[in-house]
């Protein structure tokens, strides 16, 4: 929108009455403008200096009041407010009195009639006085003056200013010479004006890299961290908030600015904040709460160590890690997340989460973790205990990611803190599958583990076991040695007298099929509400986890038969999820990729011969392509949490809607979010592709590979006859039946493939072997002449897109030039309006006097004249565009037509209103 723009808007709105609509009269309105012209005339025109003075303060109140003042005042007023501050510095009560005018004429004034859409004075205010360059000059200077309200009121209209339009004030401020080191001043000013100062470079460091550097260097980390201090610490006001808040604005995906954080004033001064008394640990208000979570956000940015893609991303973590694990910050970390029960959900998994960061690719302060004990004596425990026990019990979703967050940093390259939780899971005689929940402190971690893996039969509670499921998965991830020893883990059966032991991988597929009758059931009942469920995603990804380059653990799976027939009926059910179903299939999968066995009916030949069967190749794959649909939607809609800052706290009525909010999305449970991250979904990806290529091997060659010797056809020295024609006729009988078994296999695979318009490549599976390199070699051939047609395809879509949007630019500029069109005949029509009301004045006056008059006819005529040429010489110059854009539509229109494109359709809609100049010149 320019400058021409923002004052025809301004002149609608007030000749439309926008006063009238929000104070429910239009004289109302006329009024308030008369009262707004009236006061800036005598601002302006004034003589006597206390009756401008008064104007001044009365022009402040009614704009302060009024929406309909605000606007009149936009249209009218800025050019007089703005000449008092240039030319009237001395006078510092009028000085002082125009700033807060202009602050009041920035400023919302809500009203309970007011629709959404209806245009808000104060933005068009702020919008008119940001685009002066001068004037924010012009303000900025008066930071300098002696006055306390001068420089308190600068400081609120800068701030009105960069709350409506940030990227302008950013960019003017910078353009300024010493333009931010002058609010840096103000930082060392009075408390309310330092207060005001910092609110503004809070707005005006965010996203803004250049005006960062400029705060950082003039020393911004020793004044925010001295207002905190003097303020209080984590117990203070809005003011350490506005303090933290400008901090991470600071830090916040910028590498050089946390190096120079660190080697300037330490990190001593924020872990200061994160220090709690263990005695009054309680005592958490709702302020305290967002200090605390603005520290934590600061801990967390100095953890991730900078932006994606830096080269030094890597090495500023790790020394970031080192320098705050030094100071003591795990300690402080774990009373937040795990021992105050008091705090915030919020600030818990805050600090959980930093927690994880922390010990991430961290090989000290992994070991630091490892050993950390927490509590008060008696009750100590390990941290990796207590951290485990808030996993299990809590009610927050979001609280159970982020302790889940915390092992999955733990185990994820850290072979021997998994070896070490690993350890301890071992099978005990206390332990029960009738046994509670209820974990003691005294247990080990892989007691604890086991017990909620185990009772969940007993309970129902099979939303814990796949809680616990997620911890093993971790624990088993990329480590062969911690799946063979888990694997050999041998529970008691329910009933021991009815078989021998259990292993812990049948025991947690069980689970997974009771978990889905279960919610079949709720599901056949809606008088069981429940959430959506996540517990068969969890127990799913533990068993691809499990399975992955571990054929031992297949072997042990397809020990039971059941659970084979469970899983095909698992892929191909209905009521299952889409999530379900394809993890489900990326298990059968791993039982074929990962089969090692020898065995008829558990090998990977019976494994692909049930799939084909039972669901069918073409369904089996298309669960496949479903999950990664669903894997794109969930990266799209997965998004980072937002920043802290004292617009978005204002409104929160207590710090938990921060959960809240964060458990709102828009594809599903906001656990598949956490389940279905990067490195698990690479991994999946990984896997597809080795299923695929192992189920198209299997379908390529016999069961056996059997070498056929001209030694077996030939009779053995004192062989009689009748043994010899027995060997050999058992020996075609096998032959025989594997090649029977052979081309039932392909003979299936040929119908998917037709099912799918794969007919032409169906035929050559069932051809003898002399004619498949020829096929292959076409097969070949037709693939690449069918990426090149598609290649061609993209290119002239491009090609499309790109005339398609000329098009449409095109199409932008001439509706802009026929709206031009459309307004200049309107004004000619208000000069018509205007030279016959001032014929009907003439002609009362000629009636009322006898002296001579002017001839108004004549001066009409003239008039006239000058309108019609001024009006045919822009008519001239807009047809002359008109002109040009028609030469370039026609062009685009040929080039359209020898694309195959529909011209007429991409052209509906433009010339409708192409008679506008003609009725224009018929009314001249």
């Amino acid at each position: 929108m320019n400058h021409l723009d923002i004052l025809s808007l301004y002149g609608c709105c007030l000749l439309n009455g926008i006063g009238g609509f929000v104070f429910g009269s239009e004289n109302s309105a006329s009024s308030e403008d008369s009262y707004v012209e009236r006061f800036l005339d005598r601002i302006s025109n004034g003589v006597l200096a206390d009756d401008r003075r008064a104007a001044m303060a009365e022009l402040q109140s009614l704009v302060a009041e009024s929406s309909s003042a605000q606007m009149a005042f936009g249209a009218m007023g800025f050019p007089i407010l703005l000449n008092v501050i240039k030319e009237e510095r001395d006078d510092v009560e009028m000085v002082r009195g125009a700033l807060e005018t202009l602050v009041s004429a920035l400023t919302p004034i809500e009203t309970l009639h007011a629709s959404k859409n209806a245009v808000q004075p104060a933005s068009l205010n702020s919008d008119m006085l940001s685009r002066e360059a001068e004037s924010i000059s012009l303000l900025l200077s008066l930071l300098s003056e002696d006055d306390f309200y001068v420089r308190y009121y600068t400081l609120q209209l800068l701030t009105a200013l960069v709350t409506h339009f940030p990227k302008r004030l950013q960019e003017a401020i910078l353009s300024i010479p010493r333009g931010i080191t002058r609010l840096m001043d103000m930082l060392m000013d009075r408390e309310v004006i330092r207060n005001e100062a910092l609110l503004l470079l809070t707005y005006l460091t965010r996203e803004a890299e250049e005006i960062q550097k400029i705060v950082v260097f003039e020393g911004a980390f020793e004044k925010i961290f001295s207002i905190i201090k003097e303020e209080g610490g984590s117990d203070g006001g809005v003011v350490v908030q506005d303090c933290l808040e400008l901090l991470n604005n600071l830090i916040r995906n910028n590498a050089s600015n946390q190096i120079l954080l660190k080697e300037t004033i330490g990190f001593d001064p924020l872990v200061s904040i994160l220090k709690l008394r263990r005695g009054s640990a309680y005592n958490f208000t709702q302020q305290k709460t967002v200090n605390l979570l603005n520290a934590l956000e600061t801990v967390e940015s100095l953890l991730i160590g900078g932006p994606a893609g830096d080269p030094g991303k890597d090495a500023n973590r790790l020394s970031n890690q080192t320098a705050l694990a030094q100071k003591k910050i795990l300690d402080h970390l774990l009373l937040l997340g795990v021992e105050s029960q008091w705090a915030s959900v919020a600030v818990r998994c805050l600090a959980l989460r930093c927690i994880g960061n922390l010990v991430a690719r961290n090989p000290q302060n992994l070991d630091a973790l490892a050993s950390k004990q927490v509590g008060e004596e008696p009750h100590v425990e390990p941290a990796l205990n207590a951290i485990f026990r808030v996993l299990i019990r809590t009610s927050v979703l979001q609280e159970f990611v982020a302790a889940g967050y915390v092992f999955k940093c733990f185990c994820e390259k850290n072979s021997d803190g998994q070896a070490l939780l690993a350890s301890t899971v071992t099978s005990d005689a206390s332990l029960s599958s009738h046994a509670t929940l209820d974990v003691g402190v005294s247990m080990p971690f892989g007691s604890m583990l086991l017990q909620v893996l185990i009772s969940t039969e007993a309970n129902e509670d099979f939303e814990a076991c796949s809680r616990a499921a997620s911890v093993l998965s971790h624990i088993l991830m990329d480590n062969v040695q911690c799946k063979e020893r888990v694997l050999r883990i041998e529970l008691e059966t329910p009933v021991p007298t009815l078989g021998p032991k259990e292993p812990l991988l049948h025991r947690i597929v069980k689970h997974l099929a009771l978990s889905t009758s279960a919610r079949n059931t709720k599901d056949d009942n809606p008088a069981i509400s429940t959430g959506e469920s996540y517990t068969e995603q969890l127990i799913l990804k533990l068993l691809i986890t499990w399975l992955a380059d571990c054929p031992s653990a297949v072997n042990c799976l397809l020990d039971s038969p059941p659970y084979l027939t469970y899983l095909l009926e698992l892929v191909s059910n209905a009521n299952s999820t889409i999530w379900v179903r394809g993890l489900a299939a990326i298990v059968l999968g791993e039982c074929v990729v990962f089969n090692k066995s020898g065995q008829n009916g558990r090998d990977a030949f019976a494994i692909v011969d049930a799939i084909s069967q039972k669901i069918g190749l073409t369904s089996y794959f298309l669960k496949f392509d479903e999950l990664k649909k669903n894997f794109t939607s969930l990266s799209t809609s997965s998004h980072q949490r937002k920043p802290i800052t004292r617009s978005n706290t204002a409104s929160m009525a207590e710090t938990e809607d921060v959960i809240e909010n964060e458990e709102k999305t828009e594809d599903g449970h906001p656990i598949l979010v956490e389940i279905f991250d990067s490195q698990f979904v690479n991994f999946l990806c990984k896997l597809e592709g080795d299923i695929r290529e192992r189920v198209v091997d299997i379908f390529s060659r016999t069961k056996d590979k059997v070498t056929v010797l001209p030694a077996e056809l030939e009779q053995r020295d004192g062989e009689i006859d009748e043994e010899y024609i027995k060997r050999l006729r058992s020996f075609v009988e096998k032959q025989c039946s594997e090649m029977q078994a052979l081309l039932s296999r392909n003979a299936a695979l040929a119908e998917e493939l037709v099912r799918t318009g794969g007919g032409s490549g169906s035929d050559s599976s069932q051809k003898p072997g002399g004619s498949s390199s020829r096929e292959r070699v076409q097969s070949e051939a037709l693939r690449q002449d069918l990426q090149e047609a598609a290649l061609r395809i993209e290119k002239l879509k491009s090609e499309k897109l790109k005339i398609e949007t000329e098009a449409t630019n095109y199409r932008n500029v001439a509706t802009k030039l026929e709206a031009d069109l459309k307004s200049l005949s309107d004004a000619y029509n208000s000069l018509e309006q205007a030279n016959l009301q001032l014929e009907a004045e003439a002609k009362a006056l000629r009636k009322g006097e006898k002296a001579p008059y002017p001839d108004i006819d004549a001066i009409r005529e003239e008039a006239r004249e000058e309108a019609q040429k001024e009006s045919e010489a822009e008519l001239n110059d807009l047809l002359v565009c008109l002109g040009q854009e028609q030469s370039k539509v026609e062009k685009l229109s040929t080039r359209l037509k020898e694309l195959g494109e529909d011209v007429d359709a991409l052209l509906e809609g433009i010339g409708d209103d192409a008679g506008l100049p003609e009725e224009d010149d018929d009314e001249e």
